[in-house]
């Protein structure tokens, strides 16, 4: 049974796939310091599984902290999560943000280096491909970052670059994410961000259930079919699944692995208006704002890729991530207080 160490692990991506891992027989060890997460993630995950991971309420800034982890568990492979991750929050506080998700990562890789660990999942996103120039975006697009949370992804992806060029004992796999959506099936985990929801998804179901009087709309004046920004929303257990690929197959290729998961359809704001009213019988008024800077008029990816090299694809439709979003906010969102 190979242990796997998931940093971030009770936070809305994290929480799924430690569910997967758990269903396929892995031992789980989570490190979070539970800035943007719940414990009581981890009764659900029980709930769920029937199994309750090994949680450590830590930083991994803390190196003494992840030494200890690492020798008392002999952990095969790390997948990291760990990170602050809203793109508008990181203009405002880019210090806090470097020194999370850069600062953090270097301590975890100093630590797995010291203890002869050499295996990683790497949680990436499309933020890392900017302004993209042909869509659907392939892996092998330009790459840049216009706000210090997408630099600080770049940043991580090129030094795990490195790290395989200077060692190539090295297996890591670097997984950029689109847009995760949707809940497990069961309505007992799902996103619950912090606020005012940055995702989509989240905003739509606080105005769906009362929370939020109105959804603003960030244009509707791009060059698509009905004015609104078109993207790639992927269901989050569709996207936990595509971990388990990658860790199954890690080391594999002989090179690190850069994936694209997403599910190669664009859909527009006002198109998840519109299932998103069919899932949950509310009406969902919003409001047309002006166009927020960076944005792009349509994003979507290529997954050929991960189809070919880990036989994986998204299975889950679009009506299935309303239904399931709109079940967890209506079943558990409220419960949890972060």
């Amino acid at each position: 049974m190979k242990k796997i160490l998931l940093t971030g692990g009770t936070g809305y991506i994290g929480s799924h796939v430690c569910i997967e891992l758990l269903n396929k027989g892995y031992e789980v060890i989570i490190i979070d310091n539970l800035s943007n997460s719940s414990i009581k993630v981890l009764d659900c995950i029980k709930k769920i599984t029937g199994i309750k991971p090994i949680f450590y309420d830590k930083d991994i800034r803390d190196k003494a902290a992840l030494l200890k982890i690492f020798n008392k568990y002999s952990i095969d492979i790390v997948i990291h999560f760990a990170g602050l991750k809203s793109l508008t929050e990181s203009i405002n506080e880019p210090v806090n943000y470097y020194d999370n998700n850069i600062t953090g990562t270097i301590s975890l890789l100093a630590i797995m280096t010291q203890v002869n660990c050499h295996s990683i999942v790497f949680s990436s996103s499309a933020t890392v491909y900017g302004k993209a120039k042909h869509i659907p975006i392939r892996e092998n697009s330009p790459l840049s970052a216009s706000s210090p949370y997408g630099q600080s992804k770049l940043f991580i992806e090129r030094l795990l670059q490195d790290l395989y060029t200077s060692d190539d004992k090295w297996n890591i796999a670097i997984l950029r994410y689109f847009n995760p959506a949707g809940a497990h099936e069961s309505g007992l985990i799902g996103e619950s961000p912090n606020g005012i929801p940055n995702n989509l998804f989240p905003y739509v179901a606080k105005v769906a259930n009362g929370s939020h009087k109105r959804l603003l709309i960030f244009g509707n004046d791009y060059d698509t079919h009905d004015g609104t920004g078109v993207r790639d929303y992927i269901h989050v257990v569709d996207l936990a699944k595509g971990h388990l690929k990658a860790l199954e197959n890690i080391g594999t290729f002989k090179k690190v692995l850069v994936l694209n998961l997403g599910t190669g359809q664009g859909y527009s704001v006002l198109d998840i208006v519109k299932a998103f009213e069919a899932a949950s019988k509310q009406k969902i008024p919003y409001e047309i704002v002006e166009r927020r800077e960076g944005d792009v008029s349509e994003c979507y990816a290529d997954p050929s890729l991960a189809f070919e090299l880990l036989n994986w694809k998204a299975e889950f439709n679009l009506s299935q991530i309303c239904n399931d979003a709109w079940n967890w906010e209506n079943k558990s969102s409220k419960d949890y207080d972060i």
